[in-house]
């Protein structure tokens, strides 16, 4: 994949929407490698006896799906300089085989004089915006 050049971006640009499928299984998983074991991550029961509708996923999951729209469009995981994001709600995961889906898109906001580009996220799971204020500055070839 090559990397993306600051003289290909213009301001308000947009990054195509992307859909990222998020199973129970995904969750485990993502515990697993963060250490983050809190039941509302996994146990429906537990969930639910603390005022959740069901499973969610973990808020930094959430960001980390966010946060693979900039990286690919860029074409390196390394150009992000700041990313910073506020959880609006969460991603109620089902234990079906349909599980739940985060809807990422993205829009330029800003060229900087430094070579790093400012890019305003979307990202929305069951019709309900899950991130707010979400945002990237990303550093480009």
């Amino acid at each position: 994949m090559s990397r993306l050049k600051y003289d290909d971006v213009e301001t308000g640009a947009t990054i195509p929407e992307r859909t990222f499928p998020v199973r129970r299984l995904d969750l485990v998983r993502y515990a697993g490698a963060s250490g983050d074991f809190n039941p509302i991550h996994w146990n429906e029961r537990f969930a639910k006896s603390v005022g959740l509708p069901d499973v969610i996923a973990h808020g930094m999951f959430t960001m980390a799906e966010a946060g693979r729209l900039i990286t690919d469009w860029t074409g390196d995981p390394g150009s992000v300089v700041d990313y910073s994001v506020r959880f609006s709600a969460p991603v109620v995961v089902p234990d079906d085989d349909q599980g739940a889906e985060i809807t990422v898109g993205g829009k330029v906001k800003s060229k900087n004089d430094d070579g790093t580009v400012t890019v305003m996220l979307t990202a929305r799971s069951a019709g309900a915006k899950v991130l707010a204020k979400a945002s990237a500055v990303v550093r480009l070839a």
